[in-house]
Order: structure tokens, then C-alpha cells, then sequence
């Protein structure tokens, strides 16, 4: 990063305006690394710094790259229509820095979801080109069967969609479970690959990006956490 006033680093860490940030910190309620400063203007070297606002503690980042574990009945959207927004999962200040969901699940899928402040990591990872595999767990109207999971592996044809699109590898879990790897992250894909293969999907879940599990990142239904670039490097893992 880089060196920077006080009012400016709260700022860029989504605390609010200049002014807001100002007010902030000639009122006491900012520390930096433990130590109380009223001064904003105060410049500090912002790698591997702590703030200390209002008693919590804030570690600087440049970017921020989450990973969300969306519960159903939220809409991954800055501008929710019919149910709570993503961003009312996450604290206040991600919204100031203009935090966004990396792609997109439906209202009533749950699993794992990515959002962060980086243009361009947004832009890459919802990138067809990038083919990075994608695990869901779908629960079908009717009974899974042979012909089913045959015809998903195949590939099915989509009303909009020049060529028909296959599932990476799909593998009966249950009487009414599948398992589906997808690359190409179309809108509704695995709702529409169902039906068009004759079945529905009555229910969806996200397990995995590339080699981001959930079970590795060890978060509940609402709960986020930071990933490092350790985590990150494995979005691009097959």
C-alpha cells in the first residue's frame, strides 16, 4: 500500500466521509496500533497496520476478498427488490467501500458466495473464460435416475444457447440428490440444465469454487470471513 493521512486511511477503509472520519478521530475514538491519535493528519505507512475504532480492532486492507456463506432468502444485488440484500450480512463499512458479489446465486440458493472491492479479481472470476469449476448439490423434484444423470453428462439443450451444455462430472448422491460440476456459469444453468433434461430442481446448494470448499473455510449459514491469498490461489485450482 502506500503512506497516508489518518482521515484518509479511515476512509479508504469504509468508514465513512473525510469529514465523518475527521470527526472520528479528534474525538478520541481512533487508535493505531494501540496508540490513540487525534491528529488526522497524521500520515502512517498503511502495510500491516491496526485500527482501533470505537474499542474494535480493524486490520488495514487494500482490497478486500470475502468469502460468504449465503443463506436462502437473500438477494445478491446492491439494490434488493423482494428480499434483504448480501450486503446486510456484512458490517457497514464494506458497503462505503463498495464491497459486490462475485457473480451471482438465486434468492433461494444457499452456499458459497465471493464479494469484494477489487474491479478487476471481480471481473476475472466472472469470467466464462476463466472455466473454473463450480460444485452444487441440487435437490430434484422427481427421483434421480440413470437416464438423468446420462443426459446432464451428455449435455442438454437450452433454449438460448448455441450449443448444448454438459455438467463436468454429475454423480447421483441420493434418491432426490445430485451432485453437478459446472464450468460455464450461465444464468440459472443448473435449474435449467434440469429441467431441460425433464426434471426440477426443488432446491440448491454452492459447496465449492475451484478449490475453495466451505467445509475448509468453516463458516455457517450467514457468516463471512477474510480470505488470504493462500485461499484465493486455490480459486484457480481444479
Amino acid at each position: 500500500m502506500s503512506k497516508l493521512s489518518l482521515d484518509r486511511i479511515l476512509q479508504s477503509q469504509g468508514f465513512g466521509t473525510r469529514k465523518y472520519c475527521r470527526a472520528l478521530i479528534e474525538e478520541g475514538d481512533v487508535a493505531v496500533d494501540g496508540v490513540l491519535h487525534t491528529n488526522y493528519k497524521t500520515v502512517f505507512d498503511t502495510g500491516a497496520l491496526t485500527l482501533t475504532v470505537f474499542d474494535e480492532p480493524w486490520l488495514v486492507r487494500e482490497r478486500v476478498y470475502i468469502a460468504l456463506y449465503k443463506p436462502a432468502n437473500v438477494e445478491c444485488s446492491r439494490k434488493p427488490s423482494h428480499h434483504p440484500g448480501v450486503l446486510t450480512l456484512l458490517p457497514e463499512q464494506f458497503t462505503w467501500r463498495d464491497v459486490q458479489p462475485v457473480g451471482r446465486l438465486d434468492h433461494d440458493t444457499t452456499g458459497l458466495l465471493l464479494m469484494s472491492d477489487d474491479g478487476p479479481f471481480i471481473h476475472a472470476q466472472s469470467s466464462p473464460k476463466r472455466h473454473v469449476p463450480k460444485i452444487y448439490q441440487a435437490t430434484t423434484q422427481d427421483a434421480v435416475t440413470d437416464a438423468l444423470v446420462e443426459q446432464l453428462l451428455a449435455g442438454v439443450q437450452l433454449h438460448d444457447e448455441p450449443a448444448p451444455l454438459k455438467a463436468v462430472s454429475c454423480v447421483k448422491r441420493g434418491e432426490f440428490q445430485l451432485e453437478i460440476v459446472l464450468e460455464q456459469g450461465k444464468y440459472h444453468q443448473v435449474k435449467r440444465m434440469l429441467a431441460a433434461a425433464g426434471n426440477h430442481c426443488a432446491g440448491l446448494h454452492r459447496s465449492a469454487i475451484g478449490g475453495l470448499t466451505l467445509e475448509s473455510i468453516a463458516i455457517t449459514q450467514g457468516q463471512w470471513c477474510f480470505l488470504d491469498q493462500s485461499q484465493l490461489d486455490l480459486l484457480v485450482q481444479t
